[in-house]
């Protein structure tokens, strides 16, 4: 862990050429500083420009699950804040593209995010479905992007060139959620999923995972208000566990509704429901709630804890710090004088530096390395580290 304290040496050396990409080298000096982490730059002589050049943000920043979205922005926003701050000759905005997590809204607002020539990379999408359904337009563009959020064991799988991922995926989820529960003392445990590329995905895992624990399964729409016949299925079966595979806001509407009809099994779920919003809205039904998830807890790393916390009052939410690491890899491309679409791709691919969150590196087929599940649980009404799932 001693070295997700700060971005690396990378940066330290790459604000130097960054420095140089729009000087006079004949009487031009640059300078270096690093900031919490960050690498920033400065020139004599020379600027650095970064007109026409922006990043662009795709996901859910409203409707039912518009929160974890935001939490990618909110991320985001601060690694552009630190690097807009030291480079007032090279600012770069990001423009959001809110997609409210469908994949439907999501397919024309790609169309969007590739014809603007100014978009050399993209924060996101935010969640797999959004994924599976634009990443076909991204490669035909060639736009480097990487995923805070969509954890989905398939999409990896496609062969994409501009696919990354920044967090493990739904494969490493599932089996250290079917540990969490074992390790629990579970007996007989229900499972049900949004049939969603998300959480059918991830609740297919836990399924498997599961074994003869699994004596129940359903699946719901989440656009609909009654789930009573996914929670007689769990009352009938006597389960002691139910695992949800989806998101915060069906979660919260799910477990109350066991509740009240008498189901007192141990909700858990993913990442998907890992929200204060969750929470918020299940009331005191949602205490002692397990959840999961592959992104990085809010302590992961005392500076960014700081710099989020003065930021917005709050310690950093869900995908936050994954977000951050990210922006910071695509400036960490612009330091270096990487401005298209293209050299900045060849960038991200050969990466290979500490984040706040991990060390940054990522395979042949976009995942990046490392396999960390941490768990969480609700007490009195707030979410609770438990560590990592060993």
């Amino acid at each position: 862990m001693k070295k997700i304290t700060r971005l690396g040496g990378a940066l330290l050396g790459l604000a130097l050429i960054a420095s140089a990409c729009g000087g006079d080298d004949s009487d031009s000096s640059s300078a270096t500083t690093t900031s919490g982490g960050t690498a920033t730059t400065s020139a004599a002589g020379g600027s650095v420009s970064c007109s026409g050049i922006k990043l662009a943000f795709l996901g859910a920043t409203s409707g039912e699950n518009g929160a974890l979205g935001q939490n990618m922005v909110d991320g985001a926003n601060i690694a552009l804040d630190e690097w807009n701050t030291a480079n007032k000759d090279c600012k770069i905005e990001l423009e959001k593209f809110d997609s409210q997590g469908n994949p439907t809204q999501a397919t024309p607002l790609a169309d969007q995010i590739v014809q603007d020539k100014e978009v050399v990379a993209l924060v996101g999408p935010g969640f797999s479905g959004e994924t599976k359904a634009t990443m076909p337009k991204f490669e035909e563009a060639g736009l480097p992007m990487i995923t805070p959020g969509a954890t989905n064991a398939q999409l990896q799988n496609n062969g994409w060139k501009t696919f990354h991922r920044i967090l493990a995926n739904d494969d490493k989820q599932g089996p250290g959620i079917a540990t969490l529960i074992k390790q629990k003392g579970a007996k007989k445990v229900g499972v049900i999923d949004d049939a969603s590329e998300y959480g059918k995905g991830l609740a297919d895992t836990v399924r498997k995972e599961l074994g003869a624990l699994k004596v129940a399964d359903d699946t719901i729409d989440p656009k609909a208000s009654d789930y009573s016949a996914a929670v007689n299925k769990m009352k009938a079966a006597g389960v002691d566990y139910v695992f949800y595979g989806g998101y915060y806001a069906e979660a919260a509407k799910l477990i109350k509704q066991m509740r009240s009809a008498g189901v007192t099994a141990v909700f858990v779920s993913g990442d998907g429901s890992l929200d204060q919003k969750f929470v918020d809205n299940a009331g005191a039904d949602a205490n002692g709630a397990i959840l999961t998830a592959t992104g990085a807890p809010s302590n992961v790393n005392p500076d960014f804890q700081k710099k989020f916390n003065d930021a917005y009052k709050k310690d950093p939410t869900l995908y936050a710090p994954e977000a951050y690491d990210i922006t910071n890899v695509f400036l960490a491309a612009i330091a270096a004088c990487n401005k298209d679409r293209p050299t900045i791709l060849k960038f991200v691919s050969a990466y290979d530096e500490p984040g706040v969150t991990k060390q940054i590196k990522f395979d042949d087929k976009g995942e990046v390395a490392g396999d960390a599940v941490y768990g969480y649980e609700v007490e009195n009404g707030k979410i609770v580290g438990t560590g990592l799932i060993e």
